[in-house]
């Protein structure tokens, strides 16, 4: 064989252990989605997680090889008992390495409008929220971690816009 002929085509399964070897090697991003919700009044649903000490939007971390989009369904029916059937990407956010963690990408969707009835079918069902509830925007700032606040900001700005944005730590780049 030719040495000028690529290695997928001279030994295809050296090529594939090449990828497997690059696969586990290379290093893993933690994923995050969430669901921005709101009511007729346009406040914002947030859950108070029992695991850390501030409020969150409701959704969750995402399993290994997990779409973000299915794990913002999933999380929405574990936590809150809600089928959710997804809306539009309003925000990606990479998250820098922080404290004992290394860094993450965050996607907020859409969730729209809850009516009054959706409302009433919320139920805390997993044990990790202690509770929930709509805030104006003015107390989801007082509640939620400072850069989790600027994401919130820019996916209302998003939902307004109807353009989805890419974000390092809440900014806009």
């Amino acid at each position: 064989m030719s040495a000028d002929i690529p290695l997928y085509q001279r030994d295809p399964e050296a090529w594939q252990a090449h990828l497997a070897e690059g696969n586990r090697t290379q290093p893993r991003k933690r994923v995050s989605a969430d669901v921005l919700f709101r009511d007729e009044a346009g406040r914002i649903l947030l859950v108070n997680p029992r695991y850390k000490p501030d409020w969150d939007l409701p959704g969750g971390m995402a399993e290994a090889n997990e779409p973000p989009l299915d794990a913002a369904r999933r999380e929405i029916a574990e936590e809150l008992g809600l089928e959710y059937p997804g809306g539009r990407l309003l925000i990606v956010d990479w998250v820098a390495p922080h404290g004992p963690w290394d860094d993450s990408l965050v996607f907020i969707f859409d969730g729209g409008v809850l009516t009054i009835e959706d409302q009433a079918t919320i139920q805390l069902r997993d044990g990790e929220l202690d509770e929930h509830r709509f805030c104006e925007p003015e107390r989801a700032s007082d509640l939620l971690r400072p850069n989790a606040w600027l994401r919130v900001q820019r996916a209302l700005a998003a939902v307004q816009s109807e353009k989805a944005e890419y974000l390092h730590g809440g900014h806009r780049v």
